[in-house]
């Protein structure tokens, strides 16, 4: 996780100190979005993500696109294909469990998509088994992710209208 103390270490193997700052801000923004705060006398931790979640029809489409955008940039900076696919199947998961009303709430508050993925990344570059980029499955990834979210919203609308037209 990301440390303070770290700044000065490069703690991805391979990467360049501008490359490694840029990790350490999709560290710190997966941190936003998922551990940011604590819940007080208690260790369970929470973010933006599950908090973005009780707002109607905008909240999730604003959470999976942040996550997303991460997604894109951790494979931006290269992972294997088995990295990029565990990491898609992360956010997927979240994005369509995370829809549904009231157990998606639920769901957000514990699965952490973007820490998830954080740590697969790690783990990743750690390993030191960085065996590609990634590039050539790039554009089909950011191409899920729009059916993804597509299929969030029209979801979502579909919910509302049902609970407009019960009044």
């Amino acid at each position: 996780m990301f440390n303070k103390d770290n700044l000065n270490n490069n703690i991805y193997p391979g990467h360049n100190a501008a490359q490694d700052e840029r990790l350490r801000w999709i560290e710190m923004v997966s941190r936003f979005m998922d551990n940011q705060f604590r819940l007080p006398g208690t260790n369970f931790r929470f973010g933006l993500d599950p908090i973005l979640s009780f707002i109607p029809f905008g909240g999730s489409a604003a959470s999976f696109a942040v996550s997303a955008g991460l997604l894109v940039t951790m494979v931006k900076y290269g992972v294997s294909r088995k990295v990029m696919i565990m990491m898609l199947g992360n956010l997927a998961l979240d994005a369509v469990l995370g829809s549904i009303p009231v157990i998606g709430n639920l769901f957000d508050f514990v699965f952490k998509a973007n820490q998830r993925n954080v740590s697969l990344l790690r783990k990743h570059y750690v390993e030191g088994k960085h065996s590609g980029s990634g590039n050539g499955l790039l554009a089909i990834i950011i191409l899920v992710l729009i059916l993804l979210l597509g299929l969030i919203i029209y979801g979502t609308w579909q919910l509302i209208q049902y609970l407009v037209g019960l009044i």
